[in-house]
């Protein structure tokens, strides 16, 4: 996978066949700063392994998720994508979310989801 679209397809691949922590391993900086909306940005890739399992671990239903759109750009990728699951602690949610992905050798070094509450 030497093209972006080739890496975030493949990212995306893995995330619809439930292997979203082998995608965060492989395609995730060891200095990622990943962010939801304008909170406090989560720096560096153990806290956001961290992270990334509390969230998993909480899904007590997962009913689906597909890419809508995939945008690629200079070192940047986007992809819309709907999620239908049930969280412990947030309940039912169906839902559209753009993830906004920067780039740096082969390696994503910043991620920015956006959706609504």
């Amino acid at each position: 996978m030497s093209t972006l679209l080739g890496k975030i397809s493949d990212l995306n691949d893995l995330i619809l066949q439930g292997k979203a922590m082998e995608a965060f391993e492989r395609y995730y900086h060891e200095d990622v700063v990943m962010q939801e909306n304008e909170t406090k940005p989560t720096v560096g890739k153990t806290a956001n392994r961290k992270r990334e399992e509390e969230f998993f671990g909480a899904i007590i239903e997962f009913r689906g998720a597909r890419p809508l759109k995939v945008t690629i750009g200079e070192n940047s990728t986007m992809v819309e994508w709907h999620y239908d699951y049930t969280h412990r602690e947030w309940g039912v949610r169906n839902y559209t979310q753009v993830s906004v992905q920067e780039w740096k050798n082969g390696q994503i070094v910043r991620e920015k989801f956006y959706y609504g509450s």
